[in-house]
Protein backbone atom coordinates (compact mmCIF):
# COMPACT_ATOMS: atom_id res chain seq x y z
CA UNK A 1 0.00 0.00 0.00
CA UNK A 2 1.07 3.53 -0.96
CA UNK A 3 1.46 7.18 0.75
CA UNK A 4 -1.13 9.20 1.27
CA UNK A 5 0.16 13.00 0.90
CA UNK A 6 -1.70 16.35 1.80
CA UNK A 7 -1.27 18.84 -0.13
CA UNK A 8 -1.69 22.81 0.65
CA UNK A 9 -1.55 26.12 -0.84
CA UNK A 10 -2.73 24.83 -3.67
CA UNK A 11 -4.33 27.56 -6.42
CA UNK A 12 -8.10 27.14 -7.61
CA UNK A 13 -7.23 25.88 -10.56
CA UNK A 14 -5.88 23.06 -9.56
CA UNK A 15 -7.62 19.55 -10.62
CA UNK A 16 -7.03 15.99 -9.97
CA UNK A 17 -5.71 15.25 -13.12
CA UNK A 18 -3.22 18.27 -13.28
CA UNK A 19 -2.53 17.05 -9.85
CA UNK A 20 -1.70 13.87 -11.02
CA UNK A 21 0.63 14.51 -13.88
CA UNK A 22 2.67 16.78 -11.51
CA UNK A 23 3.02 14.59 -8.97
CA UNK A 24 3.80 11.57 -11.79
CA UNK A 25 7.13 13.02 -12.18
CA UNK A 26 8.18 11.86 -8.91
CA UNK A 27 6.85 8.32 -9.36
CA UNK A 28 3.31 5.91 -9.64
CA UNK A 29 0.65 7.98 -8.55
CA UNK A 30 -2.43 5.62 -7.26
CA UNK A 31 -5.01 8.65 -6.72
CA UNK A 32 -5.13 12.57 -6.63
CA UNK A 33 -8.12 14.07 -5.16
CA UNK A 34 -8.70 18.21 -4.58
CA UNK A 35 -10.81 19.04 -2.00
CA UNK A 36 -13.96 20.60 -3.30
CA UNK A 37 -16.70 22.77 -0.87
CA UNK A 38 -19.62 20.89 -1.03
CA UNK A 39 -21.90 24.15 -1.65
CA UNK A 40 -20.24 26.41 -4.05
CA UNK A 41 -18.25 23.40 -5.97
CA UNK A 42 -14.91 25.48 -5.40
CA UNK A 43 -11.77 24.26 -5.06
CA UNK A 44 -10.92 24.09 -0.95
CA UNK A 45 -7.03 25.09 -1.82
CA UNK A 46 -5.66 21.88 -0.76
CA UNK A 47 -5.81 17.65 -2.02
CA UNK A 48 -4.26 14.55 -1.09
CA UNK A 49 -2.41 12.22 -3.20
CA UNK A 50 -1.46 8.85 -3.09
CA UNK A 51 1.66 7.34 -4.11
CA UNK A 52 2.48 3.75 -5.07
CA UNK A 53 5.78 3.29 -2.65
CA UNK A 54 6.49 5.00 0.55
CA UNK A 55 10.50 6.15 -1.16
CA UNK A 56 8.25 7.64 -4.47
CA UNK A 57 6.39 9.53 -1.42
CA UNK A 58 9.68 10.49 -0.07
CA UNK A 59 11.03 11.93 -3.74
CA UNK A 60 7.51 14.49 -3.72
CA UNK A 61 7.88 15.67 -0.64
CA UNK A 62 11.60 16.18 -1.16
CA UNK A 63 11.17 17.27 -5.04
CA UNK A 64 7.93 19.50 -4.88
Amino acid sequence: MGKKLYVGNLPYSATDSSLAETFSQCGNVDSAKVIMDRDSGRSKGFAFVEMSTDQEAQNAISQL
